[in-house]
Order: C-alpha cells, then sequence, then structure tokens
C-alpha cells in the first residue's frame, strides 16, 4: 500500500542557532546551538530518513534512486528540493548563493535559488534582501572596503511574510527570525560578511568568499514581482506563493486546512509538505494519518489526490521538472 513518506529530520548546530526549535516543534534536538532543521532533504550534508511504510529506514537520497517510480520516473539526477526551518536567535552571515551554471563549474552541485516563510519575528526584525550597488565595480568596491551601510538593502519583515530569494540576491535571515525555507538542494553559500565573528570549536573567523560572491551578485538589484494568488475550496484557503516562470525550480503554496479539503498534485508527480501550525488527519484511499505541528512528509506520484481535514497551516511545494 502506497502512504505519504514520513520523515525524521536532520539538525545542524550552527555559530547563530538556539533552542527554539525543541520548544515550538517539540523537536528532540542534539546539544548545541541548533540553528536549521534539513526537514525533507536528499543532501549528503543532512539526509533526512523516511520513518514509516515500505521505505522505512531508508534515506530520502536512498529512496530517490531505488524507487524512482515514487517520484514519477523524475528527469533529475538527484532529488532536486530542499525543505529547511531556520532559527535565527543571531544573524546570519550576509551571504549570497551562485546560479546552476557557477555551481556546477566551482562547486559540482546544483545553484541555489530559495525562498522563505516568515514563521516568527521579533519586533523590529529585518532581512538583509539585495543591494544599493549601481554597478559591478561599485559593487566590488564598497565590498573590500566594508561599506555595509551604504551596500546593503534592508527590509522589514513580520510572521506570515513570504519572500523569494533567486540565486545571485545578496541576503541574510537577522536575529529574532524563524523561517521555513524552501531551496534548491545545494549547501553552496558564499559569504560576504559575518560581523568578525570568531567560530567557537576553530577560534577563527569564518572563511568569507569575497571574489566568488562579486561574480555571482547579480547587478544592479531587482526586486522580484511576485503573483501571489488565493483561492477557497470550501472553508479552507489555498495560497498560491510562487509558480513558474517566476520561479524556475519549484513551486509553493500555503494550505489554511478548516475542515475537509480535498487537494492533488499541481505541477509535478510528487509534493513536500510540512506542517507549520495546528494538527488534523490526511486521508489517502479510506485510510487517515494523524497530522502534527512539525511534520514533514512526500506525497507520491502513486497518491493522486488526499483529503486533509482539522484545523491547520501547511506549506507546501514542487519541483519544476527541468
Amino acid at each position: 500500500m502506497i502512504e505519504p513518506l514520513f520523515l525524521k529530520p536532520y539538525f545542524q548546530p550552527k555559530i547563530w542557532g538556539g533552542r527554539k526549535l525543541e520548544k515550538e516543534f517539540s523537536y528532540q534536538l542534539p546539544t548545541g546551538d541548533i540553528g536549521e532543521c534539513w526537514a525533507i532533504s536528499a543532501h549528503p550534508h543532512g539526509p533526512s530518513v523516511i520513518t514509516n511504510g515500505e521505505l522505512s529506514g531508508l534515506s530520502l537520497a536512498e529512496a530517490y534512486q531505488k524507487y524512482p517510480e515514487y517520484f514519477g520516473n523524475p528527469k533529475a539526477k538527484v532529488f532536486p528540493l530542499l525543505t529547511k526551518i531556520l532559527d535565527a536567535e543571531a544573524s546570519l552571515s550576509v551571504q549570497v548563493h551562485p546560479d546552476d551554471n557557477y555551481a556546477e563549474k566551482h562547486e559540482h552541485e546544483l545553484g541555489k535559488t530559495e525562498c522563505w516563510y516568515i514563521l516568527k519575528a521579533d519586533p523590529g526584525s529585518y532581512l538583509v534582501y539585495g543591494h544599493h550597488a549601481k554597478t559591478r565595480q561599485e559593487l566590488s568596491d564598497w565590498v573590500y572596503r566594508g561599506d555595509w551601510d551604504k551596500l546593503l538593502r534592508k527590509v522589514p519583515v513580520k510572521a506570515g511574510d513570504f519572500v523569494y530569494v533567486p540565486s545571485g540576491t545578496i541576503h541574510a535571515l537577522n536575529k529574532g527570525i524563524m523561517a521555513l525555507e524552501t531551496q534548491q538542494s545545494s549547501d553552496t553559500t558564499y559569504r560576504l560578511y559575518d560581523y568578525d565573528r570568531i567560530d567557537r570549536v576553530s577560534g577563527k573567523k569564518r572563511e568569507l568568499h569575497l571574489k566568488q560572491s562579486i561574480d555571482v551578485t547579480t547587478v544592479p538589484f531587482r526586486e522580484p514581482e511576485l503573483n501571489i494568488q488565493t483561492r477557497h475550496i470550501a472553508s479552507s484557503k489555498i495560497i498560491s506563493y510562487l509558480k513558474p516562470p517566476i520561479s524556475p525550480f519549484f513551486a509553493v503554496w500555503q494550505w489554511q486546512i478548516n475542515g475537509e479539503t480535498t487537494l492533488h498534485h499541481e505541477i509535478s508527480p510528487y509534493t513536500l509538505v510540512s506542517v507549520i501550525e495546528g494538527n488534523g488527519l490526511i486521508k489517502i484511499n479510506g485510510k487517515s494519518y494523524p497530522l502534527k505541528k512539525g511534520q514533514h512528509f512526500i506525497l507520491p506520484a502513486q497518491i493522486v489526490s488526499w483529503t486533509l481535514d482539522g484545523r491547520m497551516n501547511l506549506i507546501a511545494s514542487e519541483a519544476v521538472e527541468v
């Protein structure tokens, strides 16, 4: 019997992390400052593991390779997406990610376009999002002078906001923000600035990547124009945040469920789902599975439609086949 693939996350310690994921989602965290929950991940730096059904005990990467029919027999050689929850107890480094071409040539992996759904934000929270340089020379001059106040664009943010971060965008989550991130399955980050922090393990400042950052940053910065749309199904609300052609790699929705709601895959044979609030059930082929805040799962290709019931918010994403 084909079931949803429920996943056990992988937790990443970070210099900027904390312990809020434990309190917010009842996760059993390892010791230390935990910055990232790699919730739906087939990346070798943080694989999540299937916890139920016929594929129980397999990593998502193993399942993708051994059972391609669960994913619609995709063309992509590696699982293309990665879902994370980030807890910024302190500010993340100011950074930028490469596109596919640069990443394949220099890092031998996918590029990194990503987006954030803001779960929580302390009063006064803001993002670094974009820059003010008009030319690459101006960008380089300001970076090497450390003229961050002149260079960096700061944007206020609050819970419920959605932010799209294409590759080439200078960005940073700042302290007091928790976000669910949907991204290409890549772990390539180029740091521009890290507040001169000292890593407690190495006793040194973390490595910066100024040349690479300048190479891959889009100049001038242009904020993406999103076409966010809302539709109603019975008493539930479906918010579409991203779809092609605005986003060439993935589509993202929020499902605000209030009572029975039947859904199906929209652009891909399989769907990634994270429960960010509330609880309820998912009903598939006459069988019900309980859902609660903090769960993450994949609805494979063999499941054509499903019914959600309860009061809960979920973030769903699908890969764009390329």
